[in-house]
């Protein structure tokens, strides 16, 4: 058995991140080795349940990732774990359709045969609350709803009563509540809550599970999570088809400014060939011998007087670039390889200058979505035709200043048209939409061989 648990809400914004954060760090007070996941597109969350367990956190997505896929990633993930906790994305039954369930918390539960925890915000509710949990336990018979958790519960008292109209009407198991307390509160900004690499000290965690302590019921979340039927045989999903080659090393930027990366992304760039060495474009002076540079998402709006004070830095990574070397980004790292950021207020800040663009960020109007990226033209991602899926985030747009070359299309999750991506320069690619490598393990492949490529060139120019 792979005890585990699915901890979902009723909506986005009812806090089941705090939650969820509360629930792994009590646990793992008690000693157990707590595997995280993440359903859906989302870095931020997955770095906060990494500081709190120890463990790096998985995404499983119904959109962007097969049955297979997702279930391989849950065997390879929790083989060790005593038990898994997997935080769901906005509300149970919210996907990418308005009429089915692909993409939402509850598939995802239901693939991987996991009971669901439901968080309710009981701060404004009494008997309500019952109508609420039965809705949401009847909506669909396949799923496995089994207990209820309230979230933002000022008293003993009224919680006791949420909890007996919940078990009354429903017969859900009614595990406890959390206090609302800002001093355990993640701050949020424009694409969700500040990054764990901010979060600096694991006070916030700690507090967590010291309330959690107190008024969760951890006996019955372990029971609701022990209840998980039998695993199913383990689902071989397909890797990056290739042999041990040359290996290449593998620049990541990790900062602030650039900190967004799947856990599967880096380790199935590990499992073709690569190493991976982190560097950071805000404190760096200097690139670490590389062969390729990967620019993960992040705020690098936020860091845009540092990122330009480092001249040193973005100097490197345009000469990387005007010397064939291969460089990847997506999102937050497409920002870095403009010419320069705007941050809304004001503010200007250089950066490196390798497409002729500037940009832009908004105050509203944030770009969102599932996304299918498939190339046009020969690039870092593999042939013309190549197929990938991803996500698009971001309140940023691109100013051009002159000619810009694109080497993909997108459609959204209905397969609707939505504009082209993959900005394209010699063996620099830059994308705004974020890709889960997983999804089309091929195209490891041809950012590895781009790679050795080039290096191979390199090699023979100094031996001329």
């Amino acid at each position: 058995p792979r005890p585990r648990l699915v901890i979902a809400g009723t909506h986005s914004g009812v806090g089941k991140t705090t939650v969820t954060l509360a629930v792994m760090a009590a646990l793992k007070a008690r000693g157990l080795v707590v595997q995280p996941f993440k359903v859906g597109p989302d870095f931020i969350d997955p770095g906060h349940h990494q500081l709190v367990t120890g463990r790096p956190s998985r995404n499983l997505d119904g959109w962007m990732l097969s049955d297979a896929v997702n279930r391989s990633i849950f065997s390879h993930a929790s083989a060790d774990a005593d038990l898994s906790i997997i935080e769901g994305m906005m509300g149970l039954f919210d996907g990418s359709s308005a009429i089915h369930d692909q993409g939402s918390t509850g598939a995802m539960a239901k693939q991987l045969h996991a009971p669901v925890l439901l968080v309710i915000d009981g701060s404004a509710m009494a008997r309500s609350a019952a109508a609420m949990a039965a809705g949401y336990a009847r909506f669909d018979p396949g799923l496995e709803v089994q207990g209820v958790l309230f979230n933002r519960v000022r008293s003993e008292g009224h919680y006791r009563l949420l909890q007996e109209a919940v078990e009354a009407a429903t017969g859900l198991a009614v595990v406890g509540y959390l206090r609302p307390d800002a001093s355990v509160t993640i701050p949020d900004r424009h694409l969700g809550l500040r990054t764990a690499i901010e979060a600096g000290s694991c006070d916030l965690y700690d507090r967590l599970a010291q309330s959690a302590a107190e008024t969760i019921d951890l006996d019955r979340v372990e029971a609701i999570a022990r209840s998980a039927g039998q695993w199913f045989e383990e689902d071989r999903a397909s890797q990056a088809a290739a042999g041990r080659q040359e290996t290449v090393r593998v620049g990541v930027a990790y900062d602030g400014a650039c900190c967004f990366y799947y856990q599967d992304n880096l380790e199935l760039l590990q499992a073709a060939g690569a190493e991976i060495v982190k560097f950071s474009p805000v404190h760096d002076a200097c690139l670490p011998e590389v062969d390729l540079l990967y620019f993960g998402g992040g705020y690098p709006e936020l860091y845009g007087a540092a990122l330009e004070r480092n001249a040193s830095m973005r100097a490197a990574v345009k000469q990387f670039s005007e010397s064939g070397g291969a460089i990847y980004a997506e999102c937050g790292g497409l920002m870095y390889l403009t010419q320069a950021i705007r941050d809304g207020t004001g503010g200007r800040y250089e950066m490196v200058g390798v497409f002729p663009a500037e940009a832009v960020m908004r105050k509203s109007g944030m770009t969102l979505g599932y996304r299918m990226i498939e190339t046009t033209r020969a690039c870092l991602l593999g042939p013309a035709g190549t197929s990938v899926r991803g996500h698009e985030f971001h309140y940023s747009l691109l100013e051009p200043k002159g000619d810009l070359a694109y080497a993909c299309r997108l459609t959204d999750a209905a397969g609707q048209p939505v504009g082209q991506d993959g900005l394209m320069l010699g063996n620099t690619l830059a994308l705004y939409s974020h890709q889960h490598f997983r999804s089309c393990p091929e195209m490891v492949v041809h950012l590895l061989q781009a790679a050795r490529h080039e290096k191979a060139i390199r090699r023979g120019v100094k031996k001329g």
